[in-house]
């Protein structure tokens, strides 16, 4: 399936690693141009070599006045902007409510749902003059069931889906669609890294926590980052044009977290 992306104008928040990386490689190997920020600037250089033709800039997301001068470079750069993929976001603490810090909430909240906040205003007259404009920002199931021990990451995931249907009814008179992908349990080091805090803070053993997540879901497997990637470019593609509004899930049928 030709999805038309030759061209396509991108901006990926976070596309270093992890799941931004693939949506980056994926966009590319569509002939998409592709501009990218983070925060990690080993992984910005390593995909800067391998990708010599990508714009690449240091920046963190909670910063609005440093994310608003990249895209404005990266519009710059690339002669506009048709798509946004608000990637970035972070664990945060994995901890009972009264033991999390009102610094680590702050944090969780300025990266995952603040950050997408300044991304979208700064791109904004770009996407207007678009003519395949979009939006796909990264919620996550958390975004629809309750987390225990999880509260800052689910209030800023839950706050993700209010962000995107409120865009895409304010924005549709632009021809703005907006998106919400929602992954479940993601394959990769931070997704162990919650498991073994989990683990840790109710003394269960790592397979036990692993065990139970999964009883909780149809497919008992990781959501791949190339699963994500692959539901991103067709919602940025001229055949997603109608799809708006949504908080798709990518969760293997999940039915609640653990």
């Amino acid at each position: 399936m030709d999805l038309a992306l030759q061209g396509l104008r991108v901006f990926v928040s976070a596309g270093a690693s992890g799941i931004g990386l693939a949506i980056v490689e994926s966009f590319l190997t569509e002939g998409a141009e592709i501009a990218t920020c983070d925060v990690d600037e080993a992984s910005l250089n390593a995909l800067a070599q391998k990708y010599p033709n990508i714009h690449t800039y240091l920046c963190d997301v909670s910063d609005s006045g440093a994310i608003q001068g990249v895209i404005h470079s990266a519009a710059a750069q690339m002669g506009g902007l048709d798509c946004l993929v608000n990637n970035a976001g972070i664990a945060g603490p994995t901890a009972k409510i009264e033991e999390i810090d009102d610094a680590a909430w702050q944090r969780c909240l300025d990266i995952c749902l603040n950050g997408q906040f300044y991304c979208v205003k700064a791109a904004l007259s770009y996407l207007r003059e678009s003519s395949n404009p979009s939006i796909v920002n990264l919620s996550s199931a958390a975004g629809k069931y309750g987390f225990a021990l999880r509260t800052p990451y689910a209030a800023a995931k839950w706050g993700v889906i209010g962000l995107t249907k409120s865009l895409s009814i304010e924005l549709g008179e632009n021809n703005i669609r907006v998106n919400a992908i929602l992954p479940g349990l993601v394959a990769g080091e931070r997704q162990r890294r919650v498991m073994e805090a989990k683990s840790q803070q109710l003394g269960v053993p790592f397979a036990e926590i692993e065990a139970a997540a999964f009883s909780f879901s149809s497919m008992k497997d990781y959501v791949t980052a190339q699963h994500l990637a692959d539901q991103i470019l067709f919602l940025a593609s001229p055949r997603g044009k109608m799809i708006s509004g949504q908080a798709l899930s990518i969760d293997g049928d999940t039915k609640m977290l653990l």
